[in-house]
């Protein structure tokens, strides 16, 4: 068995529906759409970083919303016409984990708000960081 085989088994039924299955968790029922301290948020399914706490900001969605991922070759793009309309799906990289959609009604400067699954991501704290091996990571993050 590969790892990630490994870490899909470890999934609960709502994180592997929305990673695996291009699900959604219901907006405002999720453990990370109001909370806000600092850190970073890696994929549930290959602990790749994805998004900073700095970049994290209140949409009024129901959804964690960013306003650009740590590394833009870490998110991948692809068109969904799913619901009758043109949206676009945002998965990681690494592990093809659906995250959510990127949308163009974000804050400046980048004027988008990837609104992502909590489903799909995992938080590590600021004071977590470099035990759980993203030391590299620390001085990006600002202090709450």
């Amino acid at each position: 068995m590969d790892r990630k085989e490994e870490r899909l088994k470890q999934l609960n039924d709502i994180q592997f529906q929305v990673t695996q299955k291009d699900g959604t968790e219901p907006p405002f029922d999720n453990p990370l759409w109001d909370f806000f301290a600092p850190g970073i948020y890696v994929d549930i399914v290959s602990g790749e970083v994805l998004f900073l706490s700095n970049d994290k900001f209140h949409s009024n969605c129901g959804w964690p919303s960013f306003s650009r991922p740590v590394h833009e070759d870490a998110l991948v793009e692809k068109k969904d016409n799913k619901l009758m309309m043109m949206r676009i799906e945002v998965r990681s990289k690494e592990a093809d984990s659906h995250l959510g959609h990127v949308f163009n009604d974000g804050p400046e400067p980048t004027g988008l708000r990837y609104c992502i699954n909590s489903a799909s991501i995992r938080f590590i704290p600021k004071t977590d960081m470099e035990k759980e091996g993203y030391s590299e990571y620390v001085h990006l993050v600002k202090d709450a």
